[in-house]
């Protein structure tokens, strides 16, 4: 970056640290089947590389997240028996690494204050017959100079040009950061979004394998461009599994009470069950059988393995 800052000068740790995969829920639900599948995933190719498994809680959405789920969401992994080899780490807990790494954007002109809402978005697609398409933002707020104060967000420029990576599974991927317009980094509420956050804590927490359901594909290539901005020269690996879905089709969501871990542990389900019914949802087994977290993860580790 011609001498300029990078995210690494100021998330001390990013800086030479490897082999690190993360599972990192949200506290603005319980666990459920979802997220099982996630950790066979996670803690499976990390055995089967040697990388190290980060816990990382991800409450940066302060309205949302509650104490009380983080309580039961470590208590239920606790009891499904998977253990993290580092952690806990809350973002939460270091806000200032996130407008750290904002200001370096901001130095290198790659960010802008945005004042468009929701409702800035809705109107143009009403007007123009589908969704913002970017690079930008309905407003052109990046050339209008809009002032850092109450009610204005921030955005980093999606500069045209394509992403190209291989997903562990599902293999040669491309897509254009640019193409839903600039990202937000920190909303109009002032909550640091989570394309930046993950992107930040990734980097200054060493994570080189990055494990996620495939509803997140589409996030990837805006992620992986982020990093490049913040002085990441080599991205991710990344492995996006298949998602546990309803009967209609649907994703699971925390909604969902009848697949809460917290809620079939109180029916009395074990954790065997629940993890060989959670295997058995996204084919890792032909049938559900009762089996232990570390056999589970056993078969993920003969699948597809990360470079």
């Amino acid at each position: 970056m011609d001498g300029r800052p990078t995210a690494t000068d100021a998330t001390p740790g990013g800086v030479g640290r490897a082999g690190a995969t993360r599972f990192a829920p949200a506290p603005t639900g319980y666990l459920h089947l979802g997220h099982v599948v996630n950790a066979l995933y996670v803690w499976g190719h990390a055995r089967a590389t040697g990388r190290r498994v980060v816990l990382r809680i991800e409450d940066h959405d302060r309205q949302r997240s509650r104490p009380t789920f983080e309580r039961a969401l470590l208590e239920d992994l606790a009891w499904l028996g998977f253990a993290a080899d580092e952690g806990l780490y809350r973002q939460s807990d270091d806000q200032a690494v996130y407008a750290a790494a904002l200001e370096i954007l901001r130095f290198n002109g790659l960010a802008y204050a945005c004042d468009c809402s929701r409702t800035t978005f809705a109107a143009w697609a009403a007007q123009h017959g589908g969704p913002w398409r970017g690079p930008g933002c309905p407003g052109g707020c990046r050339d209008r100079a809009v002032p850092d104060e109450a009610g204005s967000g921030w955005r980093v420029v999606m500069a045209e040009g394509a992403e190209s990576w291989t997903d562990i599974r599902l293999g040669a991927q491309r897509d254009e950061p640019a193409r839903e317009g600039d990202v937000l980094v920190r909303d109009r509420a002032g909550n640091w979004t989570y394309s930046f956050c993950v992107v930040v804590d990734d980097l200054r927490q060493g994570i080189d394998l990055v494990v996620r359901g495939e509803d997140l594909l589409d996030a990837t290539a805006r992620q992986i461009r982020l990093g490049r901005l913040l002085g990441r020269r080599v991205p991710p690996a990344f492995l996006h599994h298949p998602l546990v879905r309803r009967p209609d089709g649907a994703k699971l969501s925390k909604a969902d009470r009848d697949t809460s871990v917290r809620d079939l542990r109180a029916a009395g389900r074990s954790a065997p069950a629940l993890i060989g019914a959670a295997a058995a949802l996204v084919g890792l087994v032909e049938e559900p059988r009762d089996m232990e977290a570390a056999m589970a993860a056993a078969l993920v580790s003969s699948r597809p393995r990360p470079r």
